[in-house]
């Protein structure tokens, strides 16, 4: 087996937080394999009252690889954390009229935080977990890196974790393709090799965003306008939607139709047949998080969507604005991050003002 990771582990007690999932049963599997002293964690988080929820079943399914790996199995409730630092916060900014980033928060407060603080506690040298990215210890300073399978990369929703969780943290899958993590699922035979991945975003499960929203706002119709102030058709709440989403509208012309704007106190929106309407020339950001200090003018590339569209441009007025160098031709909404990369690197980032 190839070696996977820039520092031997042979010997180190790593916790890996167990999902349930093929992704962090492989991490687990890898790490042990190249002498690791393993010890799975399940973190159990915040679950909508009413709503379906698969966290027993992910749990159970977690505690069937550490048995198969014979390995030590931990609980943490990190409830608390996701409650505060992912849920209120998400309800905070849709209820703005912003457009969140639920997996960052929870990245940031329950991955690398609670998570990280509890290892660390109980002497972990290590957390490992089933991202797609990479890590590199060689340098006094780890430089957080993109995955090499492009298509599965994670690194955009990593750049708020703090810095001092990247020195212990270690990403086994960031240099191999998902096809070969299902390769080797089932040449170490675990028992959820042909698990399905998960669809949903990091504490709902399987519970859409929309969903979970319909049922903490409700819906209430309201209109939608075209980039000419025309009513085209009704939505179903504007707090509902989000920046650059493709939007079903009754009542209106043919579409794709997508939402370009929207005015939560008037519950208004405002749609066109494409995504693509340029925007801002400058961006300013909040709560940066740089995992190197950006250098004054020097180009670097931007993602401010998950598999979006990339800019490049430059930094400036103490790394609070962001530049494009030729505009931007996607919407980029408000409350989402803006991540920025020095080639494969990712320096960090910020939210979008």
């Amino acid at each position: 087996m190839k070696t996977l990771l820039d520092t031997s582990v042979k010997g180190k007690k790593i916790y890996v937080g167990l999902s349930g999932g093929v992704d962090s049963a492989v991490t687990a599997a890898l790490l042990q394999k190249e002498g690791a002293l393993i010890t799975g964690v399940f973190i159990k988080g915040w679950y909508p009252p009413g709503m379906p929820c698969t966290w027993s079943e992910d749990r159970r399914d977690a505690m069937r690889v550490a048995a198969h790996l014979r390995i030590p199995f931990l609980t943490l409730d990190a409830s608390e954390e996701y409650r505060t630092g992912v849920i209120e916060y998400l309800l905070r900014e849709y209820k703005a009229g912003r457009t969140p980033n639920p997996d960052i928060m929870c990245n940031r407060e329950v991955k690398f935080g609670a998570f990280h603080t509890f290892a660390k506690e109980l002497g972990a040298d290590f957390i490992a977990t089933g991202h797609y990215a990479r890590i590199d210890h060689l340098n006094k300073e780890p430089r957080l890196l993109r995955g090499i399978d492009s298509e599965k990369d994670q690194s955009y929703f990593l750049w708020a974790i703090p810095k001092k969780a990247l020195h212990d943290t270690l990403f086994p899958l960031g240099g191999i393709h998902k096809s070969e993590v299902r390769s080797y699922a089932e040449s170490f035979k675990l028992p959820n090799a042909r698990k399905k991945d998960s669809q949903g975003i990091c504490f709902l499960g399987n519970i859409s965003v929309e969903e979970f929203l319909a049922q903490e706002f409700g819906s209430e119709t309201g209109s939608a306008y075209d980039l000419e102030g025309v009513e085209v058709g009704e939505h179903s709440g504007a707090l509902l939607s989000t920046i650059g989403q493709r939007i079903a509208l009754s009542d209106a012309p043919p579409g794709p139709w997508y939402v370009i704007a929207k005015d939560v106190e008037k519950n208004r929106l405002t749609v066109a047949h494409s995504p693509r309407i340029k925007t801002a020339s400058r961006i300013m950001l909040s709560e940066t998080n740089w995992f190197s200090e950006p250098v004054v003018q020097k180009t670097y590339a931007a993602q401010y969507r998950y598999h979006g569209l990339e800019v490049e441009g430059t930094l400036t007025a103490a790394n609070q604005y962001y530049e494009p160098s030729n505009g931007m031709e996607e919407g980029a909404a408000s409350g989402q991050s803006l991540v920025l990369y020095d080639e494969d690197e990712c320096i960090g980032g910020g939210i979008i003002v």
